[in-house]
């Protein structure tokens, strides 16, 4: 299976104010242009360990997600959350030859936990042997930071004011307790051995 980021986040859905005004960084000098740019890339990387750890995409993104078979020939759970829909399953053989799904024969069922690509009828179009299926689908709470819950944003803010203060001693450290005392609750639910 492979996951495939296909759009970023732009640089003005991130909280570069929000994250100035909690590191009390002082502004209007000629270095302000290179702070952005470091402040930029430690959201992005705080944001990156908050998805990761947690299973979830904070801020909209469109993904193309390609596997090889289906864990269950009637559903298949998609591997990130929240997500806001499905723009397309094409099915590719071998040769490279593709074909479009149509709409009718699957939809999206959002869900917490384990939103999943769902047949309509009684099975998911076949994958053809040595071939895949990729979904392509929008994922994330919304396309601004204020669409995100409140603890996920505080958490992205803390780890990327810790990243910025210990630039020099971060390496390797994991991640500090209050931040994942905050993620706690945003962790996927395992049931039935991991659906």
């Amino acid at each position: 299976m492979i996951l495939t980021e296909l759009t970023t986040i732009p640089s003005v859905s991130l909280p570069l104010g929000l994250l100035k005004q909690h590191l009390r960084l002082g502004t209007g000098f000629s270095s302000d242009m290179e702070q952005d740019d470091l402040l930029d890339a430690y959201l992005r990387a705080a944001i990156s360990a908050v998805e990761g750890r947690t299973g979830l995409v904070l801020l909209e993104k469109t993904f193309r997600w390609g596997l090889t078979s289906w864990r269950h020939y009637d559903r298949q759970v998609l591997p990130v959350r929240p997500v806001q829909s499905v723009g397309e399953l094409r099915l590719v053989d071998q040769s490279g030859g593709e074909t479009v799904m149509p709409v009718e024969r699957y939809f999206l069922e959002k869900d917490s936990q384990n939103p999943a690509l769902v047949a309509v009828g009684s099975a998911l179009s076949v994958i053809p042997q040595n071939g895949t299926a990729e979904v392509t689908f929008t994922a994330g709470y919304g396309p601004d930071w204020a669409d995100i819950p409140d603890d996920l944003a505080r958490a992205v803010l803390l780890l990327a004011a810790d990243f910025y203060e210990n630039r020099a001693s971060r390496e390797g450290a994991s991640l500090p307790a209050a931040i994942l005392s905050l993620l706690e609750r945003f962790r996927k639910v395992r049931l039935l051995g991991g659906v």
